[in-house]
């Protein structure tokens, strides 16, 4: 059976809270919706609802909510999972050590709850913070991040991947050419703390989100912390969310 329409997901996790003991129980989410026809739904309110599988992409469904939201006039859609009408779970409760965990999308383009399947997507990496919040910190799970301090400008390193680059003073990290030891997949963590801008250049040859040469700029405010994320998904190719 054919589709009415498809979802092309996404940009993915971007966070900016406050420095409290808690993290905060929400990610950010976009994606930008196509008719079947390829044509962006464009201006137009939707419903689409957001279903998190444990284990596998037909996995346990562990949490499930909705959202009403408009589309812009690229076809965009912005929302914070975490923040919806819920109808499954708790979002606050996920055992975000316990994955993988895949974001299954689904949406009526006219804004009712007549829902088309769009797609299922692996979550490769959550923030840092829900991450931590339960791991319970422990050292013997392969997929905790180290904090990488990063107070002075320099170019990307082996230590950086999959890890979190904590900026606390102003600097600028370069995606250098042809980086080997970062595969197609691998993710890196971004934040700048009270006041600091990290910046994030591509070097030539390389790109950020597609565009050559490009940059991302992450730029806190004193008592604050901006988060972002860096996923490699080319030889020398990047895709960064949250600037």
């Amino acid at each position: 059976m054919k589709l009415a329409h498809t979802l092309l997901l996404l940009l993915f996790v971007t966070v900016t809270f406050k420095v409290f003991a808690q993290a905060p129980e929400k990610m950010s989410y976009q994606a930008i919706i196509r008719a079947q026809d390829n044509s962006l739904v464009v201006n137009s309110r939707i419903s689409l609802k957001v279903v998190v599988h444990q284990g596998a992409a037909t996995g346990t469904n562990v949490y499930q909510e909705t959202h009403s939201v408009t589309t812009n006039v690229n076809g965009l859609v912005s929302l914070e999972l975490g923040t919806g009408t819920v109808a499954t779970g708790d979002f606050s409760k996920i055992a975000w050590d316990k994955g993988p965990y895949y974001i299954e999308t689904q949406v009526d383009v006219k804004g009712g709850t007549n829902y088309n399947i769009t797609g299922v997507t692996q979550l490769l990496s959550v923030p840092y913070a829900l991450y931590a919040k339960t791991s319970g910190g422990t050292s013997s799970t392969p997929f905790r991040s180290a904090i990488v301090s990063f107070t002075s400008s320099r170019n990307i390193a082996a230590g950086d991947i999959n890890n979190t680059i904590e900026c606390t003073s102003s600097a600028i990290l370069t995606l250098t050419s042809d980086f080997g030891n970062m595969v197609v997949g691998e993710t890196i963590n971004l934040e700048a703390h009270n006041g600091a801008i990290l910046t994030i250049q591509a070097a030539s040859g390389v790109t950020i989100n597609y565009n050559a040469g490009a940059s991302a700029r992450f730029t806190s405010a004193a008592g604050n912390v901006r988060f972002g994320f860096l996923r490699k998904i080319g030889t020398n190719s990047y895709i960064i969310s949250g600037q």
